[in-house]
């Protein structure tokens, strides 16, 4: 199986990482991608520097540079050069530098991005990371505002941005992170950042073979490098950071580390996308992705429309195609359309109006294909997530089904889908609770990464990867590891382990078990885990040995600080049903793992 890398088209983090990524060696369930993100903290490998024209918007042609042809005409330049003297030709040659410049304006709206990182550290959820820097691109919009890729400045502690042809680092704030889309907003409060420049224009979705121009400050140099290529395909794509699926653009134009944010242009010297990530294997050249314009202006859309990002909303259903006659006709679909409905997520709206074994067949009035296809501009088709895509986060969908041979049309709200276990951490550090030395988490994505799967458990992370959240702020509530104390002897050997009960009380999430702790007045806080497993303690010396636990491994608190807030009890939880742990990877993709072909 060709090896995932990592783009990251990302941020340029030195030396190069290598090609071969070790994201992929030790996760069980493939990444919702032909991309990955490389892990910043692995050890990187050597790479053979490939020497780029960084020329900063002067034409090859003028100058000379080139193959072939090209080679010959620089020789009879000199020759002429030779004849006519050098002050003359210097002075042309500036001249034409100069004009080409001017066109090429647009070059000084992209600017380098410098952020350091502190990254939260899982395992021990009180503390963070070992501070890391890293540099990416970034370009100008208007309104005093910027846009970049989400990964650029992730777990950001501090971002600065520097304009072509400036020595002076400008202070820079995120004003909004699109995870699924991999997008952020950044702004520069100093006025003589703005002083001279233009904004970028956006220009419309590009046609296969057109044109695609990528600026950016990748490796290889500290100046602004321009790579040209054409658009490949265009089609919904999985994006590496978000792990959700939108739309895409490939193209052959060379994309690497610290490209992530810089911005793609048409021959107009129109923006039409956003360079985030590339795919990277021994059997495949050249494949670079842009986030096109639709994705973007959904985004800012969304943040002008909220005051913040809400995110891609959608249908929160798993389905399967229905290629084969014998299945369309055992389902009464009359044509040779429609997609059949797998499972529904208990979260999700579209709970209340579809369910299992109905066939859609149409959405906001458009002919769903019985391959999760639906037409795409004249000639073309996409897949049927790019229309939940194109929706926000509470509008209103009419889906036509069929259900038992009968033709219905229904309504239902849209809204992003709530992760069991999340892909990324709201707020940037982990929750936790210590109970006499028990350091209770949420089970999360990063944590998974952080720990390796090989330490968890297949029970565990056969939940992680198969389960369903059955009301919403559901979680999955482990002891990560015990810190050795008498008042816990016996039970040091435990880690990884999900907490059932607590006193016979089911745990819904992390809130949920702290508030069940100081509630408690029994005499003893006795936990169920998985198999039955029991762990009883004394509350009077667990509250006790608290203070020394704390103060023998300098943690400065039992709890984070979002469970020092009052718990409110969830709303509309469901009953759990065997169908919440069903036989395919929960992912953000509605086709489900085994409907998708991988390269």
């Amino acid at each position: 199986m060709a090896c995932v890398a990592a783009l990251l088209a990302s941020p340029a983090l030195l030396p190069f990482p290598s090609t071969a990524s070790a994201s992929c060696s030790c996760r069980l369930r493939p990444r919702p991608a032909v991309v990955a993100r490389a892990p910043r903290q692995q050890p990187r490998g050597r790479r053979a520097l490939r020497r780029f024209d960084e020329v900063e918007g002067v034409s090859k042609k003028r100058r000379g540079i080139g193959g072939g042809a090209g080679g010959a005409a620089g020789s009879q330049a000199s020759s002429s050069r030779r004849d006519r003297g050098l002050a003359v030709d210097f002075k042309e040659s500036q001249v034409a530098e100069f004009e080409d410049i001017e066109e090429d304006k647009f070059l000084n709206a992209v600017v380098k991005v410098y952020c350091t990182h502190i990254a939260p550290d899982y395992g021990l959820p009180w503390q963070k990371q070992r501070q890391h820097s890293s540099s990416g691109s970034a370009f100008m919009i208007g309104d005093g505002k910027l846009l970049t890729n989400a990964h650029c400045v992730e777990h950001d502690t501090q971002v600065k941005v520097k304009r072509r042809g400036d020595d002076k680092k400008y202070i820079a704030k995120v004003l909004a992170r699109g995870i699924e889309c991999d997008l952020a907003l950044l702004s520069v409060e100093n006025e003589e950042f703005w002083k001279g420049t233009e904004a970028l224009s956006f220009g419309r979705l590009p046609c296969l073979q057109d044109s695609v121009t990528v600026v950016g400050y990748p490796l290889g140099g500290d100046t602004i490098s321009v790579t040209k290529g054409v658009v490949s395909r265009i089609e919904v794509t999985p994006y590496a950071h978000g792990t959700s699926d939108l739309l895409g653009i490939q193209i052959d134009a060379a994309i690497n580390p610290g490209n992530s944010g810089g911005p793609a242009f048409n021959e107009q010297g129109e923006c039409i996308g956003v360079a985030f990530q590339v795919y990277r294997s021994d059997e495949a050249e050249n494949i670079g992705y842009v986030i096109p314009t639709t994705v973007v202006s959904h985004f800012l859309n969304d943040y002008q429309k909220n005051g913040k990002y809400t995110g891609f909303p959608c249908l929160g259903v798993l389905l399967q195609k229905l290629e084969n006659p014998a299945l369309r006709e055992s389902l009464k679909v009359p044509s040779s359309e429609g997609v059949l409905v797998r499972r529904v997520e208990p979260t999700a709206p579209a709970s209340t109006v579809l369910r299992k074994g109905d066939v859609i067949v149409s959405f906001d009035g458009i002919t769903v294909g019985c391959e999760a296809t639906v037409p795409f501009r004249s000639t073309e088709r996409i897949a049927f997530r790019y229309l939940t895509s194109q929706k926000y986060a509470g509008d209103i969908a009419q889906l036509g089904i069929i259900r038992d041979g009968n033709s219905m049309k229904v309504q239902t709200i849209l809204q992003p889908r709530k992760h069991l276990v999340p892909f990324h951490v709201e707020g940037g550090q982990p929750s936790y609770l210590i109970v006499a030395g028990l350091v209770f988490t949420p089970l999360t994505e990063p944590f998974i990464e952080e720990e390796c799967e090989d330490t968890l458990g297949l029970k565990l992370l056969a939940k992680a990867r198969y389960s369903l959240a059955t009301f919403e702020g559901e979680q999955i509530v482990i002891v990560s590891q015990v810190l050795a104390h008498e008042v816990n002897i016996g039970y040091e050997h435990m880690g990884n382990q999900q907490v059932i009960k607590l006193n016979g009380t089911a745990v819904k999430n992390i809130h949920h078990l702290a508030h069940l702790v100081d509630t408690c007045q029994d005499k003893f806080l006795t936990f169920e885990f998985e198999d039955d497993f029991l762990v009883v303690l004394h509350r009077g010396e667990a509250a006790t040995a608290s203070s020394d636990i704390l103060k023998e491994h300098a943690i400065p608190s039992v709890r984070s600080s979002d469970l020092s807030e009052p718990y409110v009890e969830a709303k509309n939880e469901v009953q759990k049903t065997s169908e919440d742990f069903g036989e395919s990877p929960v992912t953000n993709f509605e086709m489900g793992i085994d409907c998708l072909l991988w390269a």
